[in-house]
């Protein structure tokens, strides 16, 4: 074959290709039932069906290593070998498990990866119910972070005592935001939301370079129901909320929600309704947005100091808000009050 018939076979073939690629359908979004929610991807302009199943299938495969309630799940292997074992997983469940000890250490252990079993005493998410003071009791000494030992030499994770359970329900979602949003990077995604069931992540920026404004869900309304909104101008930006809306029931005349402090086992109770972080990784927000609420507004003041890159918005029971310096929070709902802006 002559070079000439070569090149120009090379040629149409890149013709061909780039056709192809021009002809491929793209989709403003698309939502998914993963991660115990909802998650929905909105790839602006460059939502090929491709870049979607890559995201999806990613989501899912740290749902496949995570989650509690898939038995052979990474986490549930390591609680079915509580006190007997150690058990090897996969380098993403050790990076997640790692990132949750430090969270652990730093808020003093109010953020509790070893929370699991007081999630399934109370089971909130599926068959809710008050326990008994006794059965709380019973299982206050299994839950201590200090009691996961890991292994950095083969990713090996045990827990000391039989009856012990991590959960990751509070820092799991934000590292499979984070993939997610590193899947579209890499595929040259220049505008994105990623929304995985209230772990938001913003990527890129508007063609008209106008700020992304994400809303804050107001505590006392029904879901998609916002108080005002985040204005966000930075290329990758996070927002992440906890609050005691999110999972709940009532019973009595009172309201139990879904966020439990380790030291008396009872839905946390204090001043606050919600507290929403933003920052540039997801799950660390994920963790801070948690532990922020469960220390309250002082302390947990003083732990969101130690991360420079990260904001907050405090809303309380009085109807009262709070926010950091750099949050550029627009409040839309007259019903609340922003006191001020925390320097």
């Amino acid at each position: 074959m002559g070079y000439k018939n070569k090149y120009l076979i090379i040629i149409t073939g890149l013709i061909v290709v780039f056709f192809l690629l021009s002809c491929e359908q793209t989709k403003p979004s698309r939502f998914e039932s993963v991660l115990g929610t909802v998650c929905v991807i909105t790839l602006y302009e460059q939502g090929y069906d491709r870049i979607y199943n890559d995201i999806f299938s990613r989501i899912k495969e740290i749902e496949d290593l995570m989650s509690v309630n898939i038995q052979s799940s990474d986490i549930s292997r390591i609680n079915a070998a509580a006190g007997i074992e150690a058990v090897q997983v996969h380098a993403d469940t050790f990076k997640v498990i790692q990132r949750a000890v430090f969270f652990a250490e730093a808020s003093d252990g109010v953020f509790d990866p070893t929370i699991g079993p007081l999630v399934s005493l109370w089971d909130i998410g599926e068959n809710p119910r008050i326990p008994s003071q006794h059965e709380i009791e019973d299982i206050l000494p299994l839950i201590n972070w200090r009691n996961i030992k890991l292994d950095t030499q083969t990713n090996s994770v045990f827990l000391k005592y039989m009856g012990m359970a991590l959960d990751l329900g509070a820092i799991a979602k934000g590292f499979a935001a984070d993939e997610a949003a590193k899947i579209a990077k890499t595929n040259g995604i220049t505008a994105a939301i990623l929304d995985l069931g209230g772990d938001i992540v913003i990527l890129g920026e508007k063609k008209d370079k106008s700020p992304w404004r994400v809303g804050i869900q107001s505590p006392h309304e029904v879901q998609n129901t916002p108080i005002g909104f985040v204005q966000i101008t930075d290329k990758l930006a996070t927002v992440v909320t906890s609050g005691i809306y999110q999972r709940f029931f009532e019973a009595h005349g009172k309201h139990y929600h879904h966020i439990f402090s380790p030291s008396n086992g009872y839905p946390v109770d204090n001043d606050l309704l919600s507290v929403t972080v933003i920052s540039d990784i997801s799950m660390d927000a994920d963790a801070l947005s948690t532990a922020i609420f469960v220390l309250g507004y002082e302390k947990g003041m003083a732990l969101l100091e130690l991360f420079p890159k990260a904001e907050a918005i405090f809303i309380f029971k009085d109807n009262n808000i709070k926010t950091t310096a750099g949050t550029n929070f627009i409040l839309t709902d007259t019903g609340f009050v922003v006191r001020s802006n925390i320097f």
